[in-house]
């Protein structure tokens, strides 16, 4: 494949930081470039992604799908030759812990988080 047919991505971060620039083929699915995500998150960062489902990749205010490629995406990728893409990673917030104290305030069995009910 000639490098004209590649498109360049990074990935932004929340915190302004990058992933990447790097190239992909056009055939790349959503799925793989989180995968990519993954294996790249910066060690420091705190809250990384577990798993391609806690990643979210925004492209011109568009959610991109899992079992789409870039080119079914619909990237503009016309408008700049030979310019990088920027999608925006927004990462799913933790999911409490289905094991804690803390319950509802309809099962009475155990202390409520906030109302401190028997």
């Amino acid at each position: 494949m000639a490098s004209e047919d590649l498109i360049e991505l990074k990935f932004r971060l929340a915190d302004g930081t990058d992933i990447g620039p790097t190239k992909y083929s056009p055939a790349t699915t959503v799925a793989s470039l989180k995968e990519k995500i993954l294996a790249q998150w910066p060690k420091e960062k705190e809250n990384g992604p577990k798993t391609i489902n806690d990643v979210k990749l925004i492209n011109a205010g568009k959610i991109l799908e899992n079992n789409r490629t870039i080119a079914e995406s619909r990237l503009p990728v016309g408008g700049l030759p030979g310019g990088v893409i920027t999608m925006h990673v927004v990462v799913r917030a933790p999911l409490p812990d289905k094991n804690s104290d803390k319950v509802h305030k309809d099962s009475p069995s155990k202390m409520c988080c906030s109302c401190s009910i028997l």
